[in-house]
């Protein structure tokens, strides 16, 4: 099993969460991360780095985001070559972006 990123991180990129990772399988594209679900060793050291709470363990992925997790396997599979992350970049807060409040 494996975490998977879901909606709240589309249009609202934080990277907080790929620093953390003890195996760096964080990709990113213009809109949002994903995670290798054959690089993740289910740590969840990500979830609490996660400012608008988008990681969730696989089998715990809400019903009207299970889409992602066949997307985090596809889209971390075609950014091998140039959409690894392993630093924190600055957040990208576009429209859709709704930050949880702490």
């Amino acid at each position: 099993m494996a975490h998977v990123v879901t909606q709240p991180c589309y249009d609202c990129k934080y990277t907080d969460c790929c620093v953390v990772c003890p195996v760096e399988c964080f990709y990113q594209d213009d809109k949002m991360l994903y995670i290798d679900p054959n690089d993740c060793i289910d740590c969840e050291a990500c979830v609490p780095e996660c400012p608008v709470e988008a990681i969730y363990a696989e089998a715990n992925v809400p019903a009207q985001w299970q889409s992602f997790i066949q997307l985090n396997a596809e889209r971390s599979a075609a950014l091998k070559g140039d959409g690894h992350i392993t630093e924190k970049q600055e957040p990208k807060e576009g429209p859709e972006c709704k930050k949880v409040s702490a």
